[in-house]
């Protein structure tokens, strides 16, 4: 009966440990200029299997996202938010798919950031 008990214990304090490692809060810078590019970065991330949250600043270029770390990681939300065309963290959105972005999206080219992006949401 004791070794039941002491199991059950064992058990449940796992199972607090885990739980409360499911939802983190992280941010990370995003390359991007405009309210498109807010649509496309956040519609992108919150599709995503394990992502509860996705904010972008187009000003700040700050993302902030909720993820089940248990269903993706940091990492793999970087990686998809680069495979739209937005370098972010580590990724590199790659060239061709940069390339297809619309002219004020395309935010390596410095003379975006002086265009009226407006404030659309």
């Amino acid at each position: 009966m004791k070794k039941t008990v002491f199991l059950f214990f064992i058990l449940l304090g796992l199972n607090l440990a885990h739980s409360q490692d499911k939802n983190k809060s992280v941010t990370f810078e995003v390359k991007g200029n405009c309210w498109m590019c807010k649509n496309r970065i956040e519609k992108t991330a919150i599709k995503m299997k394990g992502v509860k949250f996705a904010s972008w600043n187009s000003e700040s270029k700050v993302f902030k996202a909720i993820i089940d770390e248990r269903k993706c990681t940091v990492a793999d939300v970087q990686e998809k938010i680069a495979s739209v065309g937005h370098d972010s963290g580590e990724y590199v959105a790659p060239e061709e798919v940069y390339q297809n972005l619309p002219t004020c999206c395309k935010y390596r080219d410095p003379a975006t950031s002086e265009m009226d992006h407006g404030n659309h949401k």
